[in-house]
């Protein structure tokens, strides 16, 4: 196992099916199937009742309020900004100029307030596995598992999937080079296959034969770029496996990659890694712990950031980040 659990799955640990268990491992396997169900319904639906028609519905708990800290990260707010909006009346505040260029740089609009659409299309299928989506007007068919928490689709990917289809003109993926990490189930590296990019999809070698199934099925007789599948352990072997000479990549992919898990600091070395001057790093993911919204602060501190949408229902927020120029 890695020193790190797999870069697209929300929870700890991976855990496998029962198979003569003990009482203990078997109420561990409960416990991962009511993850599934209350993270990804849909999924436990197919999972474990594959005749059931009802429409996909994200269930999640309340998100707690961004705390004011992180808050300020967001907004460009510095704790001498936040003194001079206390101290100074709005209209005859000097420091005004000083809050516009800040906010500008950061992004300041308000982020779009989106629905995760049901593009999970309902199937009679034999297999217990198997997904159905649709996507830039092609059906997507992605083969998951309860054997590793990364051959699940999470809400993030469907965030990001959806984003991506809405959005080409602001984010045109033709021709582009796209990284993908923690691809887990390969979803938002399909459909930026689909959109015209030259896209190489990475997680942890126990999760790559699911992903290099995922999308050689479902980009084999598309005339796109060949993607390509490849290992990466974050913060592991970056400078051999991706020469800076050689590697250099004009949109960086991530879904649900933050959560309670123990590499969260080699998660944002390999993100500083690979974001150039002139890369975009698209990160959506559903907030669920106080380490997300820690990690959000740090990524702030390093990018210029900036909340692109929120989809309240299920809890996710997607984000850009760029370079920060001297």
């Amino acid at each position: 196992m890695s020193p790190h659990i797999m870069a697209s799955c929300p929870f700890n640990p991976p855990l496998k099916k029962p198979q003569n268990q003990s009482p203990p491992k078997l109420l561990a396997v409960f416990f991962q199937s009511y993850l599934i169900q209350r993270e990804c319904p849909q999924t436990f639906t197919t999972l474990f009742f594959p005749f059931h028609f009802s429409s996909f519905a994200m269930i999640s708990a309340q998100q707690p309020p961004f705390p004011n800290k992180i808050q300020k990260v967001m907004d460009g707010q510095t704790e001498e900004e936040e003194t001079c909006e206390e101290q100074c009346d709005s209209e005859n505040c000097t420091c005004s100029s000083k809050h516009a260029s800040s906010s500008a740089e950061l992004g300041s609009d308000s982020p779009v307030t989106l629905k995760i659409l049901q593009n999970w299309v309902p199937r009679i299928s034999p297999y217990f596995d198997k997904e159905h989506y649709t996507y830039v007007g092609h059906q997507i068919v992605i083969q998951e598992s309860i054997e590793h928490f990364g051959a699940v689709v999470w809400p993030g990917a469907l965030a990001l999937s959806q984003y991506l289809e809405s959005n080409q003109e602001q984010f045109n993926l033709k021709d582009k080079k796209v990284l993908e990490i923690g691809a887990g189930t390969g979803l938002v590296s399909i459909v930026a296959c689909i959109l015209g990019a030259y896209v190489t999809a990475t997680d942890l070698p126990e999760v790559l034969e699911n992903l290099s199934y995922n999308i050689s099925r479902n980009t084999q007789n598309m005339n796109m770029h060949k993607p390509e599948v490849r290992k990466l352990v974050w913060g592991e072997g970056l400078n051999e496996d991706f020469p800076v000479s050689t590697y250099h990549y004009d949109f960086i992919l991530a879904t649900d990659v933050v959560y309670h898990h123990a590499a969260l600091d080699q998660l944002l070395a390999t993100m500083v890694y690979f974001c150039k001057p002139g890369t975009v790093l698209l990160w959506a993911n559903k907030f669920r712990f106080t380490t997300d919204y820690e990690f959000l602060e740090k990524l702030g501190n390093i990018f210029n950031t900036t909340i692109l949408a929120e989809f309240p229902e299920s809890n996710v927020k997607l984000l850009k980040a760029t370079v920060r120029e001297n």
